[in-house]
């Protein structure tokens, strides 16, 4: 509780007395402790902090502190300047970003602007371009128009020559007809002359042998008129009988020989007409084997070039082709050629796909007619003139195949061509759509089903037509069988071909070899025949004569047999008649000769012109053929033609529905651009040339205020970061004057301060001085000896105390000290430091309790005595002691407070109010 009280009554002095000086306290602990357990750095502590010498100290390090602040406080107010300057600076370029983003803006007005007319310059390019390639499609329509009227004319003329051809075979047909009536009639009138000229002769002869008959008979009546005539009778009756045998047998042996002319003439027309065939039959073969021989080469040669299928020049052609690309000769490089561009899903529709592409498979596809034309010039080189050459079809490339969905024909259980094919290439597939129709031919492997599918029923929608896997070709009222037996282009067992090829030569070869046997047995037998024939002809017409010589001798003999009573008159008058007979049968046989020539002439020109008009209608015939296969191919150019037409006219269609989109819509940008100008003419009345594009602008304003809401957020408010900076720099500016006048003073006073601080060294060794006197003195009251060593470097005190004479190894030895002493040297140690110390209040607690009377007395009287001579400070005394034995004197007042009631644990005092206070002043 005493401790509790001391520190209630310090309170209590500190609110009495407002004072700034510090005041030293050694409590009775401390004093009881001090001298044997406080080190020596506390003891030097403990020293008086208000004495000058502290003072003086204390002045030198604040001044020295002051100066560090202000320096610390220069360099944080110069950052923060700084600071408020970037800050500053920040702002203004805030205001420079927003300046740009305005100046931005108005660019981006005028680069939307910008854009939205080269948008418009590249529409109007475009419509130009658009229309430029509908002028030319326009040029390649009208060509198409003339190269369609040119196929449809040469088809026409074509067809006229056949009509032609045929109307005049028609024609020539009647008077060939009316010709070999009027051969027949006319070989039957000169036949018919013949014969009567023959009968005229036949007569005439008679008639001669008549007359000499007569004139022998006359001459024998003449000579002998009595000889008896019988026997000569029965001779000739014998003779005319037998001569009748003989006319009869001759006559049957005609007809026999007859019949074996009309059986060799039979069998030599029909061993010619044989012949004929086996020719026409043996150049077919010969044809075929050629074609074979030339196949199976390729395909021999395609074995380890499949390009040479297509025809011994395609390698060598393609390779110029590319040479001449990358020359640069060619503005897309050609494609073909198209059959080495495709690939067979199924390899048993290989004849049939042949059989519709046909020359497709060996085409070339350029992309526009220059290139054609170079590729002309190339073509040149490897296939001579006159020679069929690859087709070459020119269409604008393109890399998407066509839409083909809306117009392709369909079927659930049959492809077609399209569908069947792989093509890789969009080129080749639109070229096949373009040229062949491919998505609307269907592929039927069947014969049978491809004629129930195509003609017993309604054909598939968009199906044109079909074919089967024996590549024939079935429309809807029309069946065409194809003349190949294999794929030549797209088979893909090529070996098997090459064998199968290899067969086929052979059994063409052999069937040659057989042909021409079979040809020389036909020539052996129709000389034979002819030959037969000839002798046939001979004996026939020596039988002729045989019979018309025993028919003559058989009259003759009949005339004998007259009756011989005639007058030789008679006879001589018959015998003139027979020559007035004679000389009208020669008559007759002249007119009958002449007729007879003359019917031979008429014969033999009706033949002739029999012969030349059959001649004319079999060349007519040779004529139509070749026209006929013309007119097919003119047929197909025809409908390629218009084909091509139909595609030019899609492709026109398509190009003049974009071309007015593209119309419509430079219509909507025009109107845009003129709302945009509008707009940007109200954000910058004036155009502003802008090189930059409207999205890096945007991308640019954009971070931009990205960065100025960056800013805000990072600086606020301008106006007070303005404000702010001004009042730091103005603080900076006039801190940085005071600081170069403090720099002066500064100078000045280190030069001030070296110097106060030797004054400080001397005073603190003249201070350290006295209060060692002061200790020796005050000791010296009681015959102690003492000594105290000062430490300034190291801020230590060293104090030994030696009682009265005693042994003096124990000197330093301050626990051997009593009580008293070791008071009685904390007062000593106090009055001394007191001496140095400039404290105005000086306050002891309880110093005197250790002591005995008479150290109690010495200390009491060196600290009066000390009192009265600094009577300017006041010197607070607290002892549990009586001081009535201290004289009396108007400088000391001694208060007595009253016991303390047993129990109580807190004193009764209370803050003293400010009413209180006045009253007691």
């Amino acid at each position: 509780t005493g401790e509790r009280s001391n520190n209630f009554l310090i309170k209590i002095l500190l609110q009495r007395f407002l004072v700034d000086n510090p005041v030293s306290v050694l409590t009775q602990e401390m004093s009881k402790q001090f001298l044997q357990s406080k080190n020596e750095g506390d003891k030097y502590k403990v020293r008086n902090p208000n004495n000058p010498l502290e003072q003086m100290k204390e002045d030198y390090s604040y001044i020295m502190e002051q100066k560090k602040r202000t320096k610390e406080r220069l360099i944080e107010l110069k950052r923060q300047c700084l600071e408020k300057e970037e800050r500053f600076q920040s702002i203004a370029g805030l205001s420079t970003m927003k300046t740009n983003l305005e100046y931005l803006k108005h660019e981006m007005a005028w680069a939307v602007v910008n854009e939205i007319e080269k948008q418009l310059n590249a529409i109007r390019d475009n419509i130009k371009i658009g229309e430029d390639r509908a002028a030319r499609l326009d040029r390649k329509m009208e060509e198409q128009q003339v190269r369609l009227n040119e196929a449809e004319k040469k088809y026409k003329d074509i067809q006229d020559k056949l009509e032609k051809i045929s109307q005049e075979t028609n024609a020539r047909a009647p008077e060939c007809m009316a010709l070999k009536t009027d051969v027949t009639a006319k070989k039957r009138t000169y036949n018919e002359a013949e014969v009567l000229y023959n009968r005229s002769l036949n007569e005439y002869r008679a008639l001669m042998k008549d007359d000499e008959q007569l004139c022998k008979r006359i001459e024998e009546l003449k000579k002998s008129t009595d000889q008896s005539l019988e026997p000569e009778r029965l001779e000739r009756q014998k003779k005319i009988s037998w001569l009748k045998e003989r006319v009869k047998a001759l006559q049957d042996q005609e007809s026999s020989i007859n019949q074996e002319i009309e059986q060799f003439q039979q069998a030599i027309e029909k061993d010619k007409e044989e012949r004929v065939r086996i020719k026409r039959e043996e150049l077919d073969v010969k044809h075929t084997l050629s074609y074979n021989q030339r196949q199976l080469k390729e395909l021999k040669d395609s074995k380890t070039d499949r390009l040479k299928r297509f025809g011994p020049h395609v390698p060598a052609l393609l390779e110029a082709i590319d040479d001449a690309y990358r020359r640069g000769r060619f503005t897309c490089k050609p494609i073909g050629p198209l059959g080495a561009c495709i690939h067979l899903r199924d390899p048993e529709l290989a004849l049939a796909i042949e059989s519709c592409l046909k020359g497709l498979l060996q085409a070339y596809c350029c992309h526009n007619h220059a290139d054609e034309r170079v590729l002309q010039a190339l073509m040149e080189k490897f296939y001579s003139r006159g020679t069929s050459r690859p087709q070459i079809i020119v269409s604008e490339f393109r890399n998407e195949m066509y839409d083909v969905r809306h117009r392709a024909a369909y079927h659930p259980d049959f492809p077609t061509v399209l569908t069947a094919l792989e093509i890789d290439n969009a080129v080749v597939a639109n070229s096949l759509i373009d040229m062949r129709s491919i998505e609307t031919v269907l592929l039927i492997k069947s014969n049978s089903v491809a004629r129930a599918v195509m003609q017993s029923q309604k054909p598939p929608k968009n199906c044109r037509e079909a074919f089967t896997a024996d590549g024939d070709q079935v429309f809807a009222g029309r069946y065409y069988s194809s003349e190949n037996t294999r794929p030549k282009f797209l088979s893909k067992d090529v070996d098997s071909e090459i064998s199968d090829l290899e067969n086929e030569v052979e059994n063409k070869k052999a069937q040659i070899l057989n042909l021409q046997q079979h040809l020389s047995t036909l020539e052996k037998d129709i000389k034979r025949n002819e030959e037969f024939l000839r002798r046939r002809q001979i004996h026939y017409r020596e039988l002729k004569v045989k019979i018309t010589e025993s028919i003559s001798e058989i009259r003759e003999l009949e005339n004998i047999e007259e009756h011989q009573s005639v007058d030789i008159a008679t006879l001589e008058d018959e015998a003139q008649e027979n020559k007035i007979k004679m000389k009208m049968v020669e008559k007759n046989m002249e007119q009958q000769k002449e007729n007879m020539e003359h019917l031979k002439n008429l014969k033999i020109e009706a033949e002739n012109k029999y012969d030349a008009i059959k001649q004319k209608i079999n060349q007519l015939s040779d004529l139509a053929e070749p026209l006929k296969d013309e007119l097919n191919l003119a047929d197909s150019e025809v409908d390629n033609q218009k084909r091509g037409k139909r595609h030019y006219e899609e492709k026109q269609k398509e190009h003049l529905d974009t071309l007015n989109k593209k119309k419509r819509e430079l219509d909507m940008k025009e109107k845009e651009l003129e709302e945009k100008m509008s707009q940007a003419r109200q954000i910058c009345p004036e155009r502003i040339e802008v090189k930059k594009s409207a999205s890096i602008l945007d991308k640019e304003i954009n971070r931009l205020r990205q960065k100025i809401q960056a800013e805000h957020a990072s600086h606020g408010d301008r106006e007070e970061i303005m404000r702010l900076y001004q009042e730091a720099r103005e603080t900076y500016l006039d801190l940085d004057n005071k600081v170069r006048t403090l720099k002066r003073f500064i100078k000045l006073l280190e030069e001030i301060m070296t110097h106060r601080y030797k004054t400080y060294q001397q005073f603190r060794r003249c201070l350290t001085l006295r209060c060692k006197l002061y200790f020796d003195n005050l000791l010296s009251q009681r015959a102690y000896c003492g000594k105290m060593n000062f430490d300034h470097k190291n801020e230590t005190l060293s104090i030994s105390v030696q009682p009265g004479e005693g042994n003096r190894a124990a000197f330093n030895d301050m626990r051997a000290l009593s009580g008293g002493e070791r008071s009685f040297s904390t007062v000593c140690f106090i009055l001394s430091l007191w001496s140095i110390a400039e404290s105005p209040f000086r306050c002891l607690d309880e110093f005197d309790v250790y002591m005995d009377m008479v150290n109690r007395r010495i200390a009491m009287d060196m600290i009066l005595k000390m009192a009265d001579s600094q009577r300017f400070r006041q010197f607070i005394l607290l002892t549990p002691q009586s001081m009535s034995s201290l004289p009396s004197s108007k400088l000391i007042r001694i208060l007595r407070m009253s016991d303390p009631e047993r129990g109580q644990t807190t004193l009764p005092f209370r803050p003293v109010t400010h009413e209180e206070e006045e009253d007691r002043s």
